[in-house]
Parts: C-alpha cells; structure tokens; sequence
C-alpha cells in the first residue's frame, strides 16, 4: 500500500513506472516483467523512494488515519489495497480506486489531518469515472 507500480506497452517494450519504498521491489518488477514471452525490452522508471525514518512514520499515520476509518476501512481489507500511501520528503500522494466521491472526499480530509505533513495530492479515481 506505500508503492505504486504502473506499466505502458509500446510494441514489445514494456516501460515500468511509479514508486517503491523497497529497492527489491523495484528489481522483482522488472525481473518478472522480463521473463514474460513477447517482451522484448524493459525500460525501468520506478523510482526507489529515499530512506527516511520521518517518512516511515507519516506512512504510518496516514494508514491510522485513513484506513482505520469505518467509511474506509473496507479499502484495506486483502492482499491488494485499493488506496495507495506514497510518501516523499513529507509531501503525501493518494493513488487508486475508491467507489464513490465520498470515499475520495474523505480520504482527503483524513490524510490532511495528520500532523507535520506538508502536502497531500489526492489523485484517486471514482470507479467508473475518468482521470481527472
């Protein structure tokens, strides 16, 4: 839930992208990625999120803050989390899918609530809407 991972396809070229607090998952990525049949180059842009222990502890807060919530607890339930936690220097990006605008609204509100954080970019998508 602290990484996102994204990839495009152009012909046979498979370009990774997103961010990763784990360098190994950064190297699994595209070893995976590489041994499918058909691939023929993978270009590696996922980025290695820099070590910080302020980082790990505002990660922290923010899955308290949001997935902790009755309204939202249900994105956090399984093997894959719908709403991604992607911290840097401070600065909070949300990622993913939620059902509804309210969903999206309040996960908002929650991850601004936590303290010392400097920024937070909501960029989840509502089921069945287009990317803002």
């Amino acid at each position: 839930m602290f990484d996102k991972l994204q990839y495009s396809v152009n012909g046979n070229d498979v370009t990774l992208s997103g961010q990763v607090v784990n360098g190994s998952v950064r190297s699994d990525a595209e070893y995976a990625v590489k041994h499918i049949e058909g691939v023929g180059k993978v270009i590696d842009q996922i980025e290695v999120l820099p070590a910080s222990t302020f980082d790990d502890q505002t990660r922290r807060a923010e899955y308290r803050a949001i997935y902790l919530q009755g309204n939202l607890s249900r994105y956090g339930v399984g093997n894959l989390q719908s709403i991604h936690i992607i911290v840097k220097g401070g600065h909070v990006t949300l990622e993913g899918i939620v059902d509804t605008k309210e969903d999206r609204d309040a996960a908002n509100i929650y991850a601004k609530e936590v303290p010392d954080v400097f920024s937070v970019d909501n960029h989840l998508i509502v089921k069945g809407s287009k990317k803002d």
